[in-house]
């Protein structure tokens, strides 16, 4: 699954524009490399975001098209 899409649905970004624009603006990291909102995201992948000071680190639990809001939480772990 694409990036951006992937932010979009787990609820770690809320709009999908808002995720490409992050990606586009180098904020966003996969496995410490700077991440284009294209690149493919598999479980395992340790995502990071840096929201202006504050840093979210995460690591992709599940890779789904679709979730409820309720599920949304459960595709991803947060590390300190």
């Amino acid at each position: 699954m694409r990036l951006d899409k992937y932010l979009k649905v787990s609820r770690i970004i809320k709009r999908r524009t808002v995720a490409n624009d992050a990606c586009g603006h180098e904020r966003v990291t996969v496995n410490g490399k700077t991440a284009k909102p294209s690149q493919e995201v598999k479980a395992g992948d340790v995502l990071e975001i840096r929201f202006g000071a504050k840093t979210l680190r995460a690591e992709v639990l599940s890779v789904r098209e679709f979730a409820k809001k309720e599920d949304a939480a459960q595709m991803y772990r947060e590390l300190p």
